[in-house]
């Protein structure tokens, strides 16, 4: 922007002339700049509002879809000290007899002391002090199989701890790794096993080759075995049979059993978990009227049309508390009588008002409603405005609109799970689809998306080419304007100057 100096001679507030003839040009660059922000605004609150759609379509939307989220299972230990119990939905409802015999332990072994002579050996002490010469072994078999071997090499200028470094590091034929320490102060190797039970275990291989290194080294079993643990795995008894394994966890027959200490007389007791597919239900439920409500107090929200866009100088003359409010009264209203949200809302409603053909346990095909388990919207009338789409279970003790009703809910699924498993999975089946029609991708908006987010997007740049285009014909009417003024003021001073001129002359003919 040029340096303009106006009004020296006319007197002139030129700035404050053209600002009020420029005012209209003034007016478009702030009207699109806050169509813009607006717009900006808009676009995140759809964001947000989009997200948690999208969120309950691929979460408990999508979950209660199928039968699995029906056919949850518990099991009770009699001694839960003893062994935990994960059910999958294939355990059968049934008790059990358990006995745990003994549990997975890993192999483990300490070394016997290594001496040059009658100091214990450091980290630093060379192989070569210890007897040791290159091409000597260390060798350990894994699981019993003398064919699956960890093996070192002893190298010239080894130290202990070089050693150690390859022993950590070395892997068997089938890729196992062992744990190993040298501990200075006692003088000894440390080796165990890095998991537990038999085919994690590991023994010392004595041969031609290693022998001599073994022993120096210390990494030899005592005459009594007392040194050594051999790594072994669990054994339960399950109604009379006898299951092991390499770790304390057994999956048996859809259950997911851990044995935790040894113990006899344990009972497992495995039933339909009732409360699990009540919960299920009433969470699908809950965020389904979370997002009821906040599409109601959306459209349901005073437009606020008197409160327009603040401009940089309405700003300058408000507190920061006061712009905030105005902008807030803005943003709340954004979404009011959206009709993308309107058209949402039915959508979702008319699944709701929706029946489904289910069979009964007697074998009859009823069809059933959502009010017929207890569940429905509250009195119109007696109900918040932004709350009468919100669904209540009769008997929940968490909802004070139903609590004191009876639990249609919790009855049918006592009575009759199979028929609350197959509405619920038709409910959600075509409230999923519904929702999947509207997110669907289209020229305007993206795919898993319900507003036109494409559309908006065009809509934002196109303000940048509308704000730019007024911004140049604003500082073009300035600038026409700036210099007819600034012509009349060199007019100004031209005729200034002969006055001037003029009144010399006189004055000094009169002398």
């Amino acid at each position: 922007m040029p340096i303009r100096i106006t009004g020296m001679n006319s007197g002139l507030d030129t700035e404050s002339i053209i600002t009020a003839l420029t005012q209209n040009k003034q007016d478009k660059v702030d009207k699109f700049t806050g169509d813009q922000k607006k717009l900006t605004w808009k676009q995140d609150k759809w964001k947000e509002l989009n997200k948690k759609v999208v969120s309950f379509y691929n979460g408990a939307l999508s979950k209660m879809r199928f039968s699995d989220a029906y056919t949850k299972k518990t099991t009770t230990v009699s001694n839960p000290n003893a062994a935990t119990v994960i059910t999958g939905s294939s355990a059968m409802d049934t008790t059990q007899s358990l006995e745990i015999k003994s549990l997975s332990k890993s192999a483990y072994m300490t070394g016997q002391e290594v001496k040059v002579g009658d100091k214990k050996a450091s980290k630093s002490t060379k192989v070569e002090d210890l007897g040791l010469s290159a091409g000597d072994k260390l060798k350990f078999s894994i699981g019993g199989d003398t064919s699956n071997v960890l093996e070192v090499s002893i190298k010239a200028g080894d130290t202990i701890d070089s050693v150690l470094s390859r022993l950590k590091s070395a892997k068997s034929t089938d890729g196992t790794k062992l744990d190993f320490n040298y501990d200075e102060n006692n003088g000894r190797f440390y080796v165990s096993s890095k998991k537990t039970g038999e085919a994690a275990s590991f023994d010392i291989l004595l041969d031609d080759e290693s022998t001599t290194a073994m022993t120096a080294l210390g990494l030899t079993k005592k005459a009594d075995g007392s040194n050594y643990i051999k790594g072994s795995s669990a054994e339960i008894v399950l109604n009379g049979e006898t299951y092991t394994s390499d770790s304390n966890t057994f999956e048996i027959n859809g259950l997911t059993i851990t044995a935790n200490q040894v113990a006899s007389d344990i009972t497992l007791t495995t039933k339909q978990d009732t409360s699990g597919i009540y919960d299920n239900i009433k969470n699908m439920l809950k965020e389904y009227n979370d997002l009821m409500k906040e599409f109601a107090t959306l459209y349901n929200a005073d437009k606020a049309k008197k409160y327009t866009m603040l401009t940089d100088d309405q700003k300058e003359q408000m507190s920061e508390k006061e712009v905030e409010e105005w902008e807030n009264k803005i943003k709340d209203g954004l979404l009011s009588g959206d009709e993308t949200i309107g058209n949402i809302r039915n959508g979702l409603r008319s699944i709701v008002n929706t029946g489904f053909d289910v069979t009964m346990k007697d074998g009859t095909s009823s069809k059933l409603y959502l009010s017929d388990f207890g569940i429905g919207t509250g009195d119109y009338f007696g109900t918040d405005e932004n709350e009468r789409d919100l669904l209540h279970i009769d008997g929940d003790a968490d909802d004070s609109v139903t609590s004191s009703k009876t639990d249609k809910l919790a009855s049918m699924i006592s009575t009759d799970p199979d028929a609350v498993m197959n509405f619920f999975c038709d409910f959600s089946r075509s409230m999923y689809s519904k929702l999947s029609d509207l997110m669907r991708g289209t020229q305007y908006s993206s795919s898993f998306t319900i507003y036109e987010d494409k559309l908006m997007a065009s809509q934002y740049s196109s303000y940048n080419t509308k704000i730019s285009d007024a911004q140049k014909a604003l500082e073009a009417m300035q600038d026409k304007l700036y210099k007819k003024f600034s012509l009349m003021e060199t007019a100004l001073a031209k005729t200034n100057s002969t006055s001037g001129s003029i009144s010399s002359f006189f004055g000094g003919s009169s002398q």
